[in-house]
């Protein structure tokens, strides 16, 4: 028997952008159908974000507690259990999940769980329902991308993970190899060596987070040397061998190495598998993305596409903005999306965060720019809590101040770039932020420093010596 659904608005796929997306659309009074084929809350909820800043977490404090004897703490023997750490993890998302669930319920969405896949530009069939068909006047995609896998080496989820399987992973390995020195693959390097893991990153490209730009790079490498990580770049991967109780890695100039897993984290691509686009009129681009416009509408009216889906940023955050925006515009409020001032951290120990532009990209970019860097050692805070290493940076235009851009290294960096990602949106200048009184003793003290410095009036750090 064939069953035929009507909604205002059906979202394809319940991560951070569908969800929000969903919760848009029935805020603003229409009927919405949320269709997830696997677990509420997508990628990020469920194998990216949450679970790996958990354990990054588990790490972090695991690092606190080894210094506890400089703050004169005796500690004895430290050990820790990565089967108690992985259980936590997989408790967090649980209970975010459940509380998801209750949200989404409690805003009268319906959820369906299947696959969506076109039957034209309003109707959708959705495979595991028998002969289910939902029909609806606005469509919002938002399907998301999956790990990349290289053909010569394919994952086998046993000794070649990629960043989804080895989060299962139970027992420790004494030595991991990660193929993609990018932020995932830095995030997962930053953890494991944490954790006493012996970690060799192998990166085809010069330089380690070469999309953070030259100076982040720089600094990350030597941070990363520091803590025993095993940096290799211009090397290109030729093969990875699974040899039952290790990997046996063959680069393209014939050098090898063993390892006891290998960490496959060489970008992402977007998921529109089995979406039968064709057949509601949408085709993707040369690079596999779906195109839309600022008010993130397809080529097809009343068709919606949001998150990595769409090449813009791939970043839950900004998935999770582009679904208001569809939403809103699928219910008749004009909304667009901006993306001057999108925050973007790596969770690395220390933590990166930018915004804006670098001053390498504001002077490409035609703008006489000037950029002000305060160090975290100068901090009374950071000297306080023993969290000194880093720096926070500010780029802004020599003549008005208008801020452009900013770079923080170092701890709670992910918690210090919302000020600078408000002060970007609105146009603020060096003088708004130095008028801006800022606690004492904080890290956040670091952005009236490095203003002042841009500003070329600093307080506490040394004058520039004028020849």
């Amino acid at each position: 028997m064939t069953e035929r659904k009507k909604h205002d608005i059906a979202v394809i796929g319940a991560g951070p952008g569908g969800y929000v997306a969903a919760i848009r659309a029935a805020q603003l009074g229409k009927s919405v159908a949320l269709i997830e084929k696997e677990l509420l809350g997508g990628c990020c909820l469920n194998v990216g974000c949450i679970p790996t800043k958990t354990l990054l977490t588990n790490a972090a404090v695991l690092h606190q507690v080894k210094k506890a004897n400089d703050f004169g703490i005796s500690t004895g023997p430290i050990s820790f259990h990565y089967d108690q750490m992985k259980q936590r993890k997989d408790q967090v998302i649980t209970k975010i999940r459940s509380s998801l669930e209750g949200l989404i319920r409690s805003n009268k969405i319906t959820i369906y769980r299947g696959n969506a896949q076109f039957e034209s530009p309003k109707l959708l069939k959705v495979l595991g329902q028998d002969n289910l068909f939902i029909e609806s006047e606005k469509i919002i995609i938002a399907t998301g991308s999956v790990p990349l896998e290289i053909k010569a080496f394919p994952f086998d989820h046993k000794r070649i993970l990629n960043s989804t399987s080895i989060l299962e992973v139970t027992e420790l390995p004494k030595s991991l190899a990660i193929v993609g020195g990018g932020y995932i693959g830095c995030e997962f390097a930053s953890l494991f060596a944490e954790l006493g893991v012996k970690v060799t990153i192998f990166e085809a490209l010069p330089t380690i987070l070469a999309a953070q730009g030259t100076q982040i790079a720089q600094f990350m490498a030597k941070v990363f040397t520091a803590k025993g990580i095993d940096i290799q770049t211009n090397v290109t991967v030729k093969n990875i061998e699974n040899k039952q109780d290790h990997v046996h890695i063959t680069l393209a100039d014939g050098k090898s190495i063993d390892a006891d897993l290998a960490l496959v984290s060489v970008g992402r691509k977007v998921y529109t598998e089995g979406l039968c686009l064709e057949k509601a009129g949408l085709k993707t681009n040369e690079k596999g993305f779906i195109d839309t416009n600022d008010q993130m509408e397809t080529e097809v009216k009343g068709i919606y596409a949001i998150g990595d889906v769409t090449g813009k940023w791939m970043l839950a955050h900004v998935a999770s903005h582009q679904g208001s925006a569809a939403a809103s515009n699928a219910c008749g409020i004009e909304t667009k999306m901006h993306y001057e001032a999108v925050p973007a951290v790596v969770f690395t120990s220390p933590e990166i965060a930018t915004v804006g532009l670098t001053l390498e990209q504001a002077q490409k970019a035609g703008f006489d720019a000037t950029a002000g860097s305060f160090p975290f050692q100068a901090l009374g805070k950071a000297q306080a809590s023993m969290e000194t290493e880093g720096f926070a940076q500010i780029v802004s235009v020599k003549k008005t101040g208008q801020i452009l851009g900013a770079i923080v290294i170092g701890h709670e960096a992910s918690n210090l770039i919302g000020e600078m990602a408000l002060a970007i949106q609105n146009e603020l200048t060096l003088e708004s932020v130095i008028e801006t009184i800022h606690a004492h003793p904080t890290i956040a003290e670091c952005w009236h420093e490095a203003a002042l410095i841009a500003n070329e009036t600093p307080i506490h750090f040394p004058p520039k010596v004028k020849r």
